[in-house]
């Protein structure tokens, strides 16, 4: 079911970008496109009412991706974060969901003026291509420009520098002042944008 009615109990869907069926040619990170081709099984929705069922869902995504991506926190850090993301879900002003062919959340991103707020992936997802595709989509509909990024997570800071984003500005502390430093980066005035 492609129509996203399986995710009428997160609450009602808005489908933005349904996907196709076909395969995607996915873009190397040389900037060629690979040969290779991979299923796009994803679904990018927009939920009018964020559920509490859904939020919940959605701090359990949080909490694994952390798991798997912020190998610098321990379980203390990560439960006590964990204690403010229900809030920045329902806070953010948009929040797209990219849903499985279950029509179950596999990953989310938030955007608020032209800037990232958040963007996590269920760990079995990584690799599949669809950070890429949600941070495009992101670029392209939503007019992202700027994003903040642990600097004690280097996959992540390499995925956004291969998205054509760069450095601009380093704390030594995360934004509650814990120490944790922060890379502020911005989207180069390229053209092109990789998926």
């Amino acid at each position: 079911d492609s129509s996203g009615n399986g995710l009428m109990k997160w609450g009602k869907p808005n489908m933005i970008e349904e996907r196709t069926g076909k395969k995607r040619e996915m873009q190397g990170k040389n900037g060629r496109k690979n040969s290779q081709k991979r299923d796009d099984p994803y679904n990018l929705v927009i939920l009018e009412k964020r559920s509490s069922e859904l939020i919940a869902c959605l701090t359990g995504i949080w909490r694994r991706s952390v798991k798997e991506t912020h190998l610098f926190l321990n379980d203390q850090e990560i439960r006590k974060i964990e204690a403010y993301v229900p809030e920045a879900l329902l806070k953010v002003p948009v929040l797209i969901i990219a849903v499985n062919a279950e029509n179950e959340p596999a990953a989310f991103m938030g955007a608020d003026s032209g800037r990232l707020k958040m963007l996590f992936i269920e760990p079995e997802e990584r690799g599949k291509g669809l950070g890429g595709r949600l941070l495009a989509y992101g670029i392209e509909k939503l007019g992202i420009r700027e994003l903040c990024v642990n600097e004690q997570n280097p996959q992540a800071k390499g995925f956004y520098e291969h998205m054509g984003f760069t450095c601009y500005k380093r704390t030594d502390t995360d934004e509650q002042g814990n120490p944790y430093p922060l890379l502020y980066m911005r989207l180069s005035e390229r053209k092109d944008v990789p998926v």
